[in-house]
C-alpha cells in the first residue's frame, strides 16, 4: 500500500497580500497571524503541489534557541543541513532556525494545531533541556528563492537558562552553540531566513 502523501498547512497568498504585503522580516506578527490563524481558507493541501506553487504559503514555525553565559556572552544554537529527510533546496547550508511544516496530524485547527505542530516538531530534531522564555517575535518571507517562495516562516525566540541542547536527527548535523559575534562575521553561510533572523533578533 503506497505511503500517503503529507498535507501542510497553507494560506492563500491573497490573504497575506489583504493584510500587507511583505519582504524580508515582519516584526508585527501577530497582526498577520490572527487573521491567517483563524482564516476560513487556512486548509491542508498536498506538499509536493504546495512546494511548487507560490499562490499558497506554507507556515513554517522557526524557532531560534539563545542562551548567555555568565560572561554575558550571547550564543546561538546552529547547525547545517545535512542529507536527511528535510528540505533537500537547503541542504549544506548553515541554519539558526528549528522548525518545519504543520501537517494534517497535528491536532486541533488554527492557532492549536500550529502550536502542536511546532512542538512536534521541535521534539524530532532536538532534545531541549533546559527551561526557557518564549517570545513570537516576527514573520519571514522571502522570494528571492524558489524555496522562499512558498513559504512563510514564523520567527519564535527561546531564550534557554543553560545550554542543554542537542540534535536528534542526522539532517541537523555539527549542532552547537555560536556565540553571535561569530554568526555575524559568518553570515554569507548561513541560509536567507537565518540571516534575516539573525539581523532582526540581534541588531
Amino acid at each position: 500500500m503506497p505511503q500517503q502523501e503529507e498535507h501542510v498547512l497553507v494560506i492563500p497568498a491573497s490573504v497575506i497580500d489583504s493584510i500587507g504585503a511583505f519582504e524580508g522580516f515582519e516584526a508585527d506578527a501577530e497582526r498577520y497571524l490572527d487573521q491567517i490563524l483563524c482564516s476560513e481558507q487556512l486548509a491542508y493541501r498536498p506538499r509536493g503541489a504546495m512546494e511548487v506553487d507560490p499562490s499558497f504559503k506554507q507556515l513554517i514555525p522557526y524557532v531560534v534557541l539563545q542562551h548567555t553565559d555568565d560572561s554575558g556572552q550571547t550564543s546561538v544554537f546552529t547547525y547545517t543541513r545535512g542529507g536527511g529527510g528535510g528540505e533537500k533546496r537547503l541542504h549544506a547550508k548553515r541554519s539558526i532556525g528549528i522548525g518545519g511544516h504543520i501537517s494534517r496530524e497535528d491536532a486541533g485547527e488554527g492557532q492549536e494545531a500550529y502550536d502542536s505542530g511546532m512542538q512536534r516538531e521541535l521534539d524530532e530534531e532536538i532534545c531541549l533541556e533546559s527551561d526557557y522564555t518564549e517570545t513570537r517575535e516576527g514573520l519571514i518571507y522571502d522570494p528571492s528563492n524558489e524555496v522562499g517562495q512558498v513559504h512563510l516562516g514564523v520567527v519564535h525566540r527561546f531564550v534557554l537558562h543553560s545550554p542543554d541542547v542537542t540534535s536528534n536527527e542526522e539532517d541537523l548535523a555539527d549542532g552547537g552553540f555560536v556565540p553571535v559575534e561569530t554568526l555575524r562575521a559568518e553570515r554569507a553561510e548561513l541560509e536567507t531566513w537565518s540571516q534575516l533572523a539573525l539581523d532582526a533578533l540581534f541588531a
